[in-house]
């Protein structure tokens, strides 16, 4: 099979996390018959440096062209530490979003055997999780209206959704939960909020249509409270921008790092998948950054856009030997060896 893939390392310890997903990516190629055709495009803050923006159009076109996008990190200290800068790395990101039609960020959330004591909740709360959330990508308050009023002491920001943008999102939640266990939660704050009244009139109006699936509503901040108390209860959640922002992070702790975590954006056109954490300049350039979030990346899509099960699962495994033998980068070394980036990297190779 043929697989043409945009690669976008962007900022910070992207391109270093995104070579080793390259390197296990062309292992399962070779392995598995495929041939790889990677594009290289510039995003965020390297491609503002080079010509002025963080999504170019020409890196539009390479993406709208690929059959998926593997992505790495945007963001600069630079650009955070001057409020006054009118163009942004994550900029890049809310435009390749929209432009791409990205409406559904899916984040799995699970544990590993050999990782359960290093997250910051206990075991026996933890164990067995298992969970996915879907955030909603294009609508919400961060694309809503906003500005300043009274001489620039009121600020407003605006959060709107139309109803075709939360049925799209939770059609995709139900067809994910009728993939898994039938369970589907409907996360919104429909007692305040005239958008989260829609969001559940409208999953209300679709139950209908997949009676198979169990389906709970819950308010975001006992969602927030549970699953730090009972994360194995959930399976899958559906939410909107701003929420699933926040809960998605949230959950990320419980596999102990966020260095471990994937996700992947489904799209219109194309779909792109990367890992949970941000740029980490500060580790940009010392080889240090743990790659396995974006190597996981990697195995979902080669899943989910390719429908390579076999090859996905390859991925999966070797990362759980890794985790298991302790072929681990500094953030999980605890006291034992350290492998660089690279070498982790070429040990998952070696091992596919």
């Amino acid at each position: 099979m043929k697989l043409n893939i945009a690669l976008l390392a962007g900022d910070g310890i992207g391109p270093e996390v995104i070579n080793q997903a390259v390197k296990v990516s062309d292992a399962i190629a070779k392995k598995f018959g495929h041939e790889i055709n990677w594009t290289p495009a510039l995003t965020g803050a390297a491609a503002i440096e080079a010509v002025g923006e963080p999504y170019p159009e020409e890196t539009h076109e390479i993406c709208e062209a690929a059959d998926a996008v593997l992505f790495g990190a945007i963001g600069h200290p630079r650009f955070d530490n001057d409020p006054s800068t009118k163009v942004r790395p994550e900029q890049g990101l809310l435009k390749m979003r929209q432009k791409l039609g990205l409406f559904a960020n899916v984040r799995p959330t699970f544990t590993f055997p050999s990782l359960i004591d290093k997250s910051p909740l206990k075991k026996e709360r933890i164990e067995g999780t298992d969970l996915v959330f879907l955030r909603e990508l294009t609508g919400g308050i961060y694309f809503g209206k906003r500005g300043r009023e009274d001489n620039g002491n009121t600020a407003y920001d605006t959060c709107t959704y139309t109803r075709k943008e939360v049925e799209r999102l939770a059609r995709k939640g139900f067809e994910i939960a009728m993939q898994r266990s039938k369970k589907l939660c409907c996360v919104d704050k429909a007692n305040v909020l005239e958008t989260s009244r829609l969001w559940r009139e409208t999953v209300q109006n679709l139950e209908k249509e997949y009676p198979e699936v169990e389906v709970s509503y819950e308010f975001v901040d006992a969602v927030a409270m549970r699953l730090v108390q009972w994360p194995n209860s959930y399976d899958v959640l559906i939410t909107e921008n701003l929420f699933g922002d926040i809960l998605t992070d949230e959950a990320s702790v419980i596999s102990g790092s966020m260095g471990l975590m994937p996700s992947a954006s489904l799209g219109e056109k194309t779909s792109l998948f990367e890992p949970i954490h941000g740029s980490y300049p500060q580790a940009a350039g010392k080889d240090i950054a743990n790659p396995l979030a974006t190597v996981l990346s990697a195995a979902m899509m080669f899943e989910t856009a390719f429908n390579l099960k076999d090859e996905a699962e390859a991925i999966r495994k070797v990362v759980n030997k890794s985790l298991a033998e302790g072929v681990v980068t500094e953030d999980l070394a605890d006291g034992g060896k350290a492998y660089k980036t690279s070498e982790v990297g070429d040990w998952l190779s070696a091992n596919i």
